[in-house]
């Protein structure tokens, strides 16, 4: 996927996700990954517009766990029907990917 847009991303060790989220291992919960994703959407007006007030998930996938201090990058493309995201780590693995339903698309249909 070519990325329209980006955002650099550096995981805080001290992010509240982390709590109990393993002891000995820490991971961020995906739902925590997706808040950071959505927040970033929600950060750029074009995206903002698409995502609407109330942003539909239509799917999310998580492959990789992401602990304390890593650096990701977020990559938006819009789509005809979808807001597509990923999440790219530092080793330019795939971490996480998926996407939202586009509101802007879903207004004009209704």
């Amino acid at each position: 996927m070519n990325a329209v847009w980006t955002r650099e991303l550096k995981v805080d060790a001290q992010h509240p996700g982390f709590d109990g989220h393993f002891p000995g291992r820490p991971m961020l919960p995906g739902v925590a990954l997706l808040a950071e994703v959505l927040e970033s959407g929600l950060d750029e007006p074009a995206l903002a517009r698409s995502l609407g007030s109330t942003p539909r998930l239509v799917v999310a996938k998580f492959f990789v766990p992401v602990g304390p201090g890593a650096s990701l990058a977020i990559a938006w493309q819009l789509a005809a029907k979808t807001l597509d995201w990923r999440v790219i780590g530092a080793d330019a693995r795939e971490v996480a990917s998926g996407q939202f339903a586009r509101a802007d698309v879903l207004a004009a249909a209704t």
